[in-house]
């Protein structure tokens, strides 16, 4: 075999399969087939050479001669450098293998990628593979547009809208041929007819308002005599209710009540009050009599409302035959009702709600809002006021004999912690403003002057007392003494304190939104930098430091930087009450807290004169059993 295999070609066919093995990858089908054959001829032709043939190159490679004997003794360790050199060779000889067989390969024919478009291609024209031709396309074409994305990636980017886009679409389709929610209509099963519903008619339950009937209709008859005209009804009883905007004699005339009893009842009503103090929203009972004529408007023979709290008039007519229907004139009657005006003292705990308890305490709720707003100008309640503090309301309150029932103004606010009063206000005046306990009184909107002082210069150009020459004066100059307090105009937080130049010793506050003040000539300070104040805290006292020929208060403003006109900028002063103003004051502090709590709840008492006589029997015998059971009691 050594000997065989030295006459051998240079390229062994081993080496040979395995360039063709390569080639296979990127060769057309056709010419795959032919290498293949080739390869089967060549393994048919020389079987050993085509399995050996490795390793017999590389035999050849240590043993150029053919002693191949000799050869396999010698030292193992010259294979590798022996197999390089083969693999160089056989890599030359591939490469002139492969051009060889490029050159006479024919042309590649294209590669259908999946196999139903093989399948289209191979099959010959007609409707059916063109169908299908365009279905694959348009499947391909449609698979490529990506319409439905996943929303959860790549939020934002155009990919992402696009499938919202798809989503929204889809969503108004569906709700486009959503159906409707309109009840259906069917067939009754039963069987229908005017006769069948009148019978149903006769047993229904439904208000006689809306034309129930009582029962099943008796047909006429020849003993039936039909009616020339159905008579009137002697009395009309209405309800009428004075709208808003609406006047008095409007609201008679729509009830039915002939032009001559409107002007009469307006004159008799006038004499008792005017008639522009009657509420709207009182209800006015009516009673229309029976027409002379027909035709005529019906005649008024009894009106009855509530004209106040305390006072309800009633117009009649004197002298009425109720038999004949036959009248005199209308008088008044004006029923005065007994009021008790002892307030509602309402005392509870703040809680984590300060409505809330007040609420559940049983404040009415107009009261609770003013509870809140005056004590919110004195105090700030989300700071000052704690869970474990008692809230204190006192309301005016009212009590009719009859049991209505009437709440008033809020008239004391207070809070008490640990037992005593921590802040107390009280409504006084003809004004209705709130005054703490010493006297002080509220401070309503807007920005409150510095001290109580006149201005004695005014902003604008001057000549300065000092240094004697014309400039800007940026600021109002308050008169006041040495040692007066100067008040924050309004809430902020002290953004400068110290001496600052000119002004002496200053207060700078900064009140947000632009908006900040100065305070100078300052004789001592009662702030410090960072500190917050509320409106009315005192920041200072009045002095005569800095550029100053006297005590007064130097007021500056600014808004954006800038300086402004303080007097652009309305100032409101607290009320403070002295003399016998503020002894009566107090005295009536003294004694509107001396009202027990939860007493203006409790029924009133009524008189002997105010128990109404029962117009019905068995209320004449209830009230006897009650008037029985009274005196037998212990």
């Amino acid at each position: 075999m050594g000997n065989g295999l030295a006459k051998a070609p240079p390229l062994s066919l081993g080496t040979a399969c395995r360039i063709l093995d390569s080639v296979d990858r990127w060769l057309s089908r056709d010419l795959l087939c032919s290498v293949k054959i080739l390869r089967h001829y060549a393994e048919s032709r020389w079987p050993k050479a085509v399995s050996g043939g490795n390793q017999l190159d590389y035999g050849r490679e240590i043993a150029p001669n053919g002693d191949g004997e000799e050869n396999a003794e010698l030292d193992a360790s010259a294979l590798p450098a022996a197999r390089a050199r083969a693999e160089g060779r056989d890599r030359t000889k591939a490469q002139a293998i492969t051009a060889y067989l490029r050159r006479f390969a024919p042309r590649r024919k294209p590669v259908v990628k999946d196999n139903a478009g093989r399948r289209v291609l191979s099959r010959g024209s007609g409707l059916a593979e063109r169908y299908d031709e365009w279905k694959i396309h348009a499947g391909t074409w449609v698979s490529e547009l990506d319409l439905a994305p996943d929303l959860a990636e790549n939020i934002g980017s155009r990919r992402w809208f696009r499938g919202l886009g798809t989503m929204i679409g889809l969503g108004a389709v569906a709700l486009a041929f959503w159906p409707d929610f309109a009840p259906l209509e069917a067939r009754s099963a039963m069987p229908e007819g005017a006769e069948i519903r009148d019978e149903f008619r006769s047993q229904m339950i439904m208000p006689l308002a809306y034309g129930a009937d009582s029962g099943r209709r008796m047909g006429p008859t020849s003993q039936v005599i039909p009616l020339a005209s159905a008579p009137e009804r002697p009395q009309i009883e209405l309800l009428a209710t004075l709208a808003p905007g609406d006047s008095f004699e409007t609201m008679l005339r729509r009830a039915g009540v002939s032009t001559s009893d409107v002007d009469r009842v307006s004159a008799l009503i006038g004499d008792a009050m005017p008639l522009s103090e009657i509420e709207p929203g009182t209800q006015i009972d009516i009673t229309l009599g029976r027409r002379a004529q027909p035709g005529t408007p019906r005649p008024l023979d009894a009106l009855k409302f509530r004209a106040r709290f305390d006072l309800e008039l009633e117009i009649g007519r004197r002298g009425f035959n109720a038999e004949t229907g036959e009248g005199g004139m209308l008088a008044l009657q004006r029923n005065v009702i007994r009021v008790d005006d002892t307030p509602l003292r309402v005392r509870g705990k703040v809680g984590s709600s300060l409505y809330r308890s007040m609420r559940s305490a049983g404040v009415p709720a107009s009261a609770v809002q003013d509870y809140i707003k005056a004590l919110d100008a004195q105090i700030d309640l989300n700071r000052e006021v704690r869970a474990a503090d008692e809230f204190d309301i006192i309301v005016a309150y009212r009590r009719a004999a009859t049991g209505e029932r009437q709440a008033g103004n809020l008239l004391y606010a207070g809070i008490d912690r640990g037992g005593q009063p921590r802040t107390q206000l009280m409504r006084w005046g003809d004004e209705g403003r709130f005054y703490e306990a010493s006297g002080v009184g509220e401070q309503r909107g807007g920005l409150i002057a510095p001290v109580p002082g006149r201005i004695s210069s005014r902003y604008g150009m001057r000549r300065h007392p000092i240094l004697g020459y014309r400039r800007m004066h940026a600021g109002l100059d308050f008169k006041a003494r040495r040692g007066t307090p100067i008040a924050a105009v309004t809430d902020g937080t002290v953004s400068g304190a110290g001496r600052m130049g000119g002004c002496g010793i200053a207060v700078r506050l900064n009140h947000g939104n632009g908006l900040s003040t100065r305070y100078c000539h300052m004789s001592r300070m009662a702030v410090r930098r960072g500190q917050q104040v509320r409106r009315g805290q005192i920041i200072g006292y009045v002095g005569s430091t800095g550029l100053s020929t006297g005590p007064h208060l130097h007021y500056e403003m600014y808004r954006g930087g800038r300086h402004i006109n303080p007097a652009s900028v309305k100032f409101v002063t607290r009320a403070q009450l002295s003399g016998t103003e503020l002894i009566d004051f107090r005295r009536q502090l003294i004694k509107l807290k001396e009202v027990k709590v939860g007493a203006a709840l409790e029924d009133l008492e009524q008189l002997q004169t105010e128990v109404e006589e029962p117009m019905r029997e068995i209320e004449k015998i209830d009230m006897a059993r009650r008037i029985g059971n009274g005196a037998n009691g212990p």
